[in-house]
């Protein structure tokens, strides 16, 4: 079993803490981080930190991450569903604050996620769960989020409440680091568990 992530200084990681780290240290992180319980995933928003400083450039530093139970109609589907809120762009230590589209969170970017499949090409990470943006029919087939391939690991067994993530573009055999990320669980997800 891998050993127990820390802070540079010996603590153990925090979420602000995450949100500020050096890329090797995040890297370190999703080594040997845990395969999280997608269960425990389901019924929940959880407020997102994309760590690359020039995401706050495009308006994609804070979001909110859902997970909800996949359709039972659907028999190969193994995992489940979920999608991004957009939300209001303030400070690390500011409010999520969801930005709202008739009156509702408006929500972008829909995916499936899933135990990582040790023999497909999206195995980077075995000891996280893949959330693929191009397996979900709710995004249009022009949407570029289709191209998103995140592995998402819980940062220690004893917490299901943080989790660090790093995304992903492939292109043919490569696969292009996008950004890490960073989640804590937020609130329940109004799409059910």
């Amino acid at each position: 079993m891998a050993h127990e992530p820390r802070q540079p200084n010996g603590e153990r990681w925090t979420y602000e803490a995450l949100c500020l780290a050096r890329p090797e240290d995040l890297e370190a992180v999703m080594r040997c981080g845990v395969t999280p319980d997608l269960a425990r995933l389901s019924g929940w928003e959880f407020r997102g930190f994309n760590t690359p400083d020039a995401l706050a450039l495009v308006g994609l530093k804070k979001f909110k991450k859902g997970f909800y139970r996949a359709d039972p109609s659907r028999p190969h589907h193994q995992g489940i569903q979920g999608y991004n809120v957009v939300v209001v762009q303030n400070r690390l230590g500011e409010p999520w604050i969801d930005v709202e589209q008739g009156g509702r969170p408006k929500r972008i970017g829909w995916y499936e996620a899933r135990k990582v499949d040790l023999a497909s090409a999206h195995n980077k990470y075995p000891n996280a769960i893949l959330i693929d943006y191009g397996a979900s029919d709710k995004n249009l087939k022009v949407d570029p989020s289709r191209l998103l391939r995140d592995y998402l690991v819980q940062v220690y067994p004893d917490n299901f409440d943080l989790y660090l993530g790093k995304a992903y573009i492939p292109i043919g055999p490569l696969r292009l680091p996008m950004a890490y990320f960073v989640l804590e669980r937020h609130n329940p997800s109004d799409l059910g568990a």
